[in-house]
């Protein structure tokens, strides 16, 4: 079979698809896997009890459960949902905004696509401008999501040695570089897959130069606040009119229904609702309706303060206390789990790659993803990225106890 140019770059191997890849054979394996490498969220039993809940409610109610499963929404998204979440963004944080600024996508992936592609590439003077990514590693969705090759340039960062074997990753402002080809810059806020969390001052730096370089700035959001507030540390939630905030219902515990967030100036929110227009029609109503309630009472957010937040952060320091039993007398590092549900090991002294690593693990029914997915845009050969792995802890805990147990044993065999 003969594909377009368009087909061949989207059907190669990547990062992204290895990872879904290995998500959707654990869940219909017949052998037992132990999956630390994919995104999906914990089934907490409160927020399935929640959900539950509110999906009875919808169905027992004939109008919202028609608008939630029979009827199109508009190609923005339902606009119940949109004038919610723009109230509750008022009230929580005092930003002026109505729904003309939201827009919903399907899923978040899907929404980056849209604006990555929408803000950089070529251009009809035939200039070609790219997304600046000033701190990797970065969520390796990113990678391949323009329809033109090298839409991306990175930083390395500098990294930051804390006592008892963590260390912090943060932007070097000295090596930033925000060329005349820049279309926007990008950040995770916390970032998949180490867990850093910008601080307040490295995101005002960003704020300060995306305005002076007249470029948006866009924050990914996927599992910071207001919601699902995967974040364990107080930080500054920001946004104006030259900020495109980027969220989602799947961090929540709604991976399934794929609803993205995009909050924005109404000029790219007319564009996405475009887009959506051609792409798809509509984008589904599922994940809107079922939340629209809770988004309406700010329910969401104490879900996520008293519930998600609580649940994930006893998690990670479980997580790190298997770890450092499994690798005691090894050279490790793991980044200072910040937010998200994600560990990011570092092992700087092992004989193998880490994607050699990722396929030992493999075998013994071990699934990581290994670290040379995230770097995208970062074009310099740097040791670091073949030497680290992303575990995440999200699934059950007697699962997450025996994966890390193999992963120890592994690491010991490769460093010896």
């Amino acid at each position: 079979m003969k594909f377009s140019k368009f087909g061949n770059r989207f059907r190669r191997h990547t990062g992204a698809r290895q990872l879904m890849d290995d998500l959707g054979a654990a869940m219909v394996s017949e052998e037992p896997v132990m999956m630390l490498g994919g995104g999906n969220p914990a089934h907490i039993p409160e927020v399935l009890q929640l959900l539950a809940e509110r999906t009875r409610e919808v169905a027992g109610k004939p109008h919202e459960f028609r608008r939630m499963i029979t009827d199109y929404s508009s190609p923005a998204g339902d606009d119940r949902f949109r004038a919610s979440l723009a109230r509750l963004l008022q009230r929580e944080y005092g930003w002026p905004l109505g729904p003309e600024h939201i827009a919903l996508t399907g899923g978040s992936q899907s929404g980056f696509f849209q604006l990555f592609n929408l803000l950089a590439g070529v251009f009809d003077d035939g200039s070609f401008r790219r997304i600046l990514l000033p701190l990797t590693p970065e969520y390796v969705g990113y990678t391949d999501l323009g329809l033109a090759e090298k839409l991306f340039v990175s930083n390395r960062p500098i990294i930051e040695y804390l006592d008892d074997r963590l260390f912090k990753y943060h932007i070097d402002f000295d090596c930033l570089n925000v060329e005349d080809d820049i279309a926007a810059i990008c950040v995770s806020r916390p970032t998949n897959p180490t867990g850093n969390v910008l601080t307040d001052i490295e995101v005002r730096q960003l704020l300060d130069i995306a305005r002076t370089r007249k470029v948006p700035l866009i924050l990914d959001n996927a599992y910071g606040v207001p919601f699902p507030g995967i974040i364990f540390q107080s930080v500054e939630p920001v946004w104006d009119d030259n900020v495109i905030l980027c969220m989602s219902l799947s961090k929540i515990g709604l991976p399934a229904v794929r609803t993205g967030i995009i909050v924005a100036h109404p000029d790219i929110i007319d564009a996405i609702t475009s887009l959506n227009s051609v792409m798809s029609l509509s984008v589904s109503s599922v994940g809107p309706v079922l939340l629209n309630d809770l988004v309406e009472t700010g329910q969401i957010i104490e879900l996520g303060r008293d519930v998600i937040r609580p649940y994930y952060h006893a998690r990670a320091d479980q997580a790190l206390a298997w770890i450092r039993s499994a690798l005691d007398g090894c050279e490790y590092f793991i980044h200072r789990p910040e937010g998200a549900f994600f560990l990011w090991l570092w092992l700087p002294e092992m004989s193998i790659t880490c994607d050699e690593l990722y396929q030992r693990l493999k075998k013994r029914g071990v699934i990581v993803v290994p670290g040379h997915h995230f770097f995208p845009g970062l074009e310099e050969d740097w040791s670091h990225k073949h030497e680290c792995i992303r575990i995440s802890y999200s699934q059950q805990a007697e699962t997450v106890c025996r994966g890390i147990s193999v992963i120890g044993e592994e690491v010991r065999n490769a460093c010896h």
